[in-house]
């Protein structure tokens, strides 16, 4: 059986992605590979053995695109009203939080934050589906 590992992101500024990654979601460097041409840097935290994988391909000036097919990726957190305050402090935007209801059932509350590339990363309450 296949286990997820990891998803890949390319980015413009390594460091500056991995400022945003440590402040936003307390993500550190678990692994890097350094090689002339590019650099591959995996994040974690201690939730996690699943990894966000920061491609920098040195050199390259103009910025990624995403297409229409990419989407999201999405964390939970314990407390999100807490973590909308902690990032909106440190300067980080998040869109406002959400409900999503199906009737009087609330499925989820969220909210959206972008990394400098424009990557859109959803963070969900850790309730129901998303524990």
């Amino acid at each position: 059986m296949a286990k997820i590992i990891h998803t890949m992101i390319r980015v413009q500024e390594l460091e500056r992605s991995l400022r945003f990654y440590a402040d936003a979601l307390h993500l550190s460097v678990s692994h890097r590979l350094d090689f002339p041409d590019f650099s591959l840097v995996y994040l974690r935290n201690e939730q996690n053995d699943f990894e966000i994988e920061l491609t920098w391909n040195k050199g390259r000036d103009t910025p990624y695109s995403h297409g229409d097919g990419y989407g999201h990726v999405a964390v939970a957190v314990e407390d999100l009203d807490a973590e909308h305050a902690r990032m909106t402090a440190a300067g980080i935007q998040p869109a406002p939080i959400k409900e999503f209801r199906r009737n009087e059932e609330l499925l989820a509350r969220f909210f959206f934050i972008q990394d400098p590339d424009g990557y859109k990363i959803e963070v969900l309450q850790r309730t129901g589906h998303y524990v």
